[in-house]
């Protein structure tokens, strides 16, 4: 679940994740997530659909608007885009999605942000950190999105080299008035 990152901005976001030397720049597109992989039994798939389309009806618009970089090193080797207006609705939505038939404890405690490099050395993480320093995005949310995607396990070296994105948006979740 989350929220995509429009365009012009997330062209821009996928070229300094591909520049850092992320394996997931092409298969993964720029995004704040509301709510990580998560798996949900075919059971249960209609009321969660359900939960989220009242999510949606009870979350105003907003703005979102990202400036600069941040990182969660040392804890995690991660650098991203900061979100510095619209962080109380993102919080307040991750919480209300994660309430339903999608209930889990998080790893970490939830911080809003659009990831630029993971999962590459200190060199990569440092360029994306200080090539994206200047930064700044602001966009209308007006929904969020559901989206599927293989098991990283399951991605092959064709998949990593070019192969259609794996992340599919199969729901868009309108926001109230959106």
């Amino acid at each position: 679940m989350a929220i995509p990152v429009p365009s012009p901005w997330r062209e821009v976001l996928d070229a300094a994740r591909a520049a850092s030397g992320d394996p997931l720049a092409w298969i993964v597109p720029a995004h704040l997530t509301l709510l990580g992989p998560t798996e949900i039994e075919a059971a249960s798939l209609d009321a969660f659909r359900s939960h989220l389309e009242g999510v949606a009806a009870a979350c105003p618009v907003f703005d979102l608007h990202l400036r600069g970089t941040g990182s969660f090193r040392p804890v995690t080797e991660v650098v991203f885009a900061a979100v510095v207006d619209g962080i109380a609705v993102c919080e307040q939505l991750e919480s209300a999605i994660r309430q339903g038939p999608a209930q889990r404890e998080r790893t970490f405690p939830y911080h809003p942000h659009v990831t630029i490099a993971q999962n590459v050395g200190t060199a990569g993480l440092d360029r994306a950190f200080n090539d994206l320093a200047g930064f700044e995005a602001k966009f209308r949310v007006d929904s969020f999105t559901l989206y599927t995607h293989p098991n990283p396990g399951d991605w092959t070296a064709e998949t990593l080299t070019g192969a259609p994105v794996p992340w599919t948006p199969r729901a868009v979740f309108r926001l109230a008035g959106g």
